[in-house]
């Protein structure tokens, strides 16, 4: 089983970038698709990005598509978010999923596995 450790978030004034980096140990994280999730405070935990294990076929929510970009690296056991043009709307805590095999990329309860999360602050 796969264990999740999210890390990268910071503080930044609106249209700055950050990139988060997900850090997977244990075996095979290259099974195993990833999506990146985040919650305001209030509100309900929305996906905003999404990848297959092969890294092929990304998928973004309409309000970051074109602003971030999501990646991985099967050889180091990573997964990143690049955010560009960051906007306040944006901010929260930003968490990183796997799941193996049939899978809805922006549904959370589709995933199994999940790291503690990484706060981003949009705000100037």
């Amino acid at each position: 089983q796969l264990q999740l450790v999210e890390s990268g978030g910071d503080s930044v004034q609106p249209g700055g970038s950050l990139t988060l980096s997900c850090l997977a140990s244990g075996s095979f994280f290259d099974t195993y698709s990833v999506g990146w999730f985040r919650q305001a405070p209030g509100k309900e935990r929305e996906g905003v990005s999404a990848i297959t294990p092969s890294g092929s076929a990304p998928a973004y929510e309409e309000s970051v598509d074109g602003r971030f970009t999501i990646s991985r690296d099967n050889f180091k056991n990573m997964a990143y978010l690049e955010m560009n043009n960051l906007k306040p709307e944006d901010t929260g805590v930003y968490f990183c999923a796997a799941v193996r095999g049939n899978w809805a990329p922006f549904t959370a309860r589709s995933y199994s596995i999940w790291g503690k999360g990484t706060q981003v602050t949009v705000s100037s």
